[in-house]
């Protein structure tokens, strides 16, 4: 009869471990990236009683057998901040202490610390592909930082250009005299177009193209810009012939030839001179009627810049990042460029609900999990990164509720278990 008091308290303990581990769930519905348990029971060794129907076997009651996490995917709340990440898939963040231990993580609310590392909100540093100095992801993995990210500036070497001259234009005589403070008079040129060129620092000069039509189908393109005194000089001078459409399949007012070279200009003021080779875009010269042109002209219409590109820019600071799906990480800076900061690698494990809880949504490796297989997303198995999202927990509360329900009836009926044995003493004492 004393056994079935060690029955009842065994079922109570376990049904009450059972409502802990519900109310730890519930408690944390709302934490990002939590992953629920769920206990498993298991019934104690049974006693064996021998009769003359044979051996009959009575149990001794319950354990909990045991508490795994529940790794189901979460669902996924989009947000503003693009260093909110989230898993779609097998994987965890791998984030490091500062020890260099590392743990792991569904929990994707990362910011930039004071040093620009990107950070948890208990300051572990997220891992993931460094960059070498060209910018390319390496194999090396380490802690992913953006601080005192700056893109470096460039010089315009080469720059595009597509016109369409005016055929109907008159012949004009360049008069214009360089190392001054005037700038070409208006009946030195036919028209005129400017461009902004970047020297080696990464300095601004506007160069200004005068076209100066010398004869049918010719033209001669003047480069005039200001050095850093504020005089006017000229770099050079570029000739330009197109075809008059008398000798097929030559299309009549593309450009034959620009006679391309690199022309010189001296910035001054302690910076190196600049060498920009100009292309008004020969490659059309032989384009079949109908086929389209893109590259300069000379029609009998109106003047009209049809495409300007060069290939300088300025110094930029890094104003914006983007995660893409496999974890690039690329920043975004002020004079339009990018550049690869990092990728975030994500780690697998055979067996994840081996894993050791260490609280603040973090896991750590064990015997059981076995070693983490690390690579980059979407790779090897493992789940995209999606940024400016975060991954809720998977813990579903009405499924929650009515195991609540269910465990507090067995707590309840284990309980009344100790009531009647203790009635059944109480009978047995007053027997005498």
């Amino acid at each position: 009869m004393l056994t079935s008091l060690f029955t009842g308290v065994s079922g109570m303990n376990a049904n009450g471990t059972a409502l802990s581990v519900i109310g730890d769930n519930i408690a944390n519905m709302n934490t990002v990236g939590f992953k629920a348990s769920r206990v498993s029971f298991g019934d104690v060794l049974s006693q064996t009683l021998a009769g003359s129907a044979g051996n009959a076997q009575v149990g001794r009651g319950v354990i909990v057998s045991s508490v795994l996490p529940l790794f189901t995917q979460g669902a996924l709340q989009s947000t503003e901040s693009a260093l909110d990440l989230a898993i779609e898939g097998e994987g965890f963040f791998v984030v490091s202490d500062a020890s260099g231990a590392n743990y792991y993580t569904r929990a994707g609310q990362f910011s930039l610390d004071k040093n620009g590392n990107i950070v948890t909100p208990d300051g572990l540093v997220l891992q993931g592909y460094q960059v070498d100095a060209f910018n390319n992801i390496t194999g090396t993995v380490g802690a992913l930082k953006i601080a005192a990210t700056q893109s470096a500036a460039n010089a315009t070497t080469t720059a595009n250009i597509a016109v369409n001259l005016d055929a109907s234009e008159a012949v004009k005589t360049w008069a214009f005299t360089a190392g001054t403070t005037t700038p070409p008079a208006s009946t030195d040129y036919n028209k005129s177009m400017t461009m902004t060129a970047y020297d080696a620092l990464g300095g601004a000069h506007d160069v200004t193209l005068y076209f100066v039509k010398t004869a049918d189908n010719a033209w001669t393109t003047h480069y005039i810009y200001k050095d850093s005194a504020g005089m006017y000089q000229e770099a050079g001078t570029q000739d330009l012939t197109f075809n008059d459409g008398a000798t097929p399949p030559a299309v009549g007012g593309s450009l034959a030839t620009d006679n391309a070279a690199a022309l010189t200009f001296a910035w001054g003021g302690g910076v190196a001179d600049g060498s920009i080779t100009f292309d008004f875009g020969t490659g059309t010269a032989d384009t079949p009627p109908g086929d389209g042109l893109d590259g300069s002209t000379q029609f009998a219409s109106v003047f009209a810049v049809l495409n300007e590109t060069q290939n300088g820019y300025s110094a930029g600071a890094l104003k914006n990042i983007m995660v893409s799906e496999d974890g690039l990480i690329t920043g975004i800076f002020t004079n339009g460029q990018t550049r690869n900061v990092g990728q975030v690698v994500l780690a697998k494990f055979n067996a994840p609900t081996g894993l050791t809880k260490m609280g603040r949504n973090l896991y750590a490796e064990s015997f059981d999990s076995g070693q983490p297989v690390v690579g980059a997303a979407n790779t090897s198995g493992l789940g995209r990164v999606l940024s400016n999202t975060l991954e809720q927990s998977n813990v579903d509360l009405a499924m929650e509720f009515v195991k609540m329900i269910s465990y507090q009836r067995g707590f309840q009926a284990n309980s009344k278990i100790i009531t009647v044995t203790d009635e059944l003493m109480q009978v047995t004492v007053n027997l005498k």
